[in-house]
């Protein structure tokens, strides 16, 4: 088979037959030799294996299966490096995966458990931009990626990485949410932005208004337009301020990386969303020196490799092959 495209017609058969797999293997009466079958259609192509993994997220995001079959292990196998995934709704699959089991389809959706739409998006080395099922737009930023489910009582997004604009279409009785981190922003229809690094989250609101919680909850704090609010995990609530004239927090649908004063301590977690190693401090009298200017969000590692011609430091790599930021000791005059 072709490994670099595929017709709209062979697409939707690994579409279907993963659904299939994913219906049989967690069937009571699946058998030896149907495991045995599907072994052989999982190593007889990658796209199967992507297509299965993507089908199995749609059943254990519903919690609905039965504790000794949720999970079908595939197993540990080469994959080749992912490639931007274009946007192909689901709701075929997760439609053959619900007429497999009618009873406990309809009441996994009817009880809000199961959902009827599944879409997942990525970017690598570009700014993306993508529809929702229901018609919101967002913007993602470079190395970022998330999942959208559509539930019967609200639209789930689980940002996994990175940075997206979101531009909600409104639905009151519909609300929006997005999962990053340990909390999430509750909207009905608004324009804001989500950034996430690691386990730190911040919440930037353009227009409309939002509710962040910093633990999952479905309350938490309001915010109006131009307030941004941040939480690392384990914060019992979120931090909130209000942002100015002079806030970068969208510089990146530009383009533009923008470090206005910051101390390379405080640059750090934006620098690092755009390395593929993280840049690293040797100590804190070095995380103390400021940096300012503006980069492009594509060009950031030549950015790091030119900071000791702008700034007092040396660079040296680590034990891991990360680069490593050392501030230069003035000499002292002894005499």
């Amino acid at each position: 088979m072709n490994q670099d495209r595929l017709t709209p017609n062979q697409d939707d058969a690994i579409t279907d037959a993963a659904a299939h797999w994913c219906m049989r293997l967690h069937a009571d009466d699946c058998t030896a030799a149907e495991r045995e079958a599907f072994d052989l259609w999982l190593a007889a192509d990658l796209r199967h294996f992507d297509e299965y993994r993507a089908m199995q997220e749609i059943w254990q995001t519903a919690d609905l299966l039965p504790r000794r079959t949720a999970v079908v292990e595939i197993g540990a196998r080469p994959v080749r490096k992912a490639q931007p995934r274009h946007w192909r709704p689901f709701a075929s699959a997760a439609a053959i995966a619900l007429l497999a089991l009618p009873l406990a389809g309809w009441v996994g959706w009817e009880q809000g458990w199961l959902p009827n739409r599944y879409q997942h998006f990525e970017a690598t080395d570009q700014v993306r931009q993508v529809q929702l099922s229901d018609g919101s737009q967002i913007e993602l930023n470079l190395h970022s990626e998330l999942r959208f489910f559509n539930y019967k009582d609200q639209r789930q997004v689980t940002l996994t990485r990175g940075e997206a604009f979101f531009k909600v279409t409104h639905d009151t009785a519909h609300p929006f949410i997005v999962r990053a981190g340990n909390g999430q922003t509750r909207v009905t229809g608004t324009q804001f932005n989500v950034w996430k690094y690691n386990d730190e989250v911040k919440v930037t609101l353009v227009e409309g208004s939002v509710l962040v919680s910093s633990h999952g909850d479905d309350g938490g704090y309001r915010l109006g337009p131009g307030m941004q609010a941040s939480y690392h995990a384990g914060d019992f609530e979120p931090t909130l301020a209000q942002t100015d004239d002079a806030d970068n927090s969208l510089a990146w649908r530009s383009g533009k990386l923008v470090l206005d004063n910051l101390s390379l301590a405080q640059a750090l977690p934006v620098i690092n969303r755009y390395l593929e190693r993280p840049l690293l401090l040797a100590d804190d009298s070095t995380g103390a020196i400021r940096v300012s200017g503006v980069y492009n969000t594509r060009e950031v590692k030549r950015m790091v490799d030119n900071l000791p011609k702008v700034l007092p430091v040396y660079l040296t790599r680590s034990k891991d092959g990360s680069t490593v930021l050392n501030r230069i000791t003035p000499l002292t005059n002894k005499g």
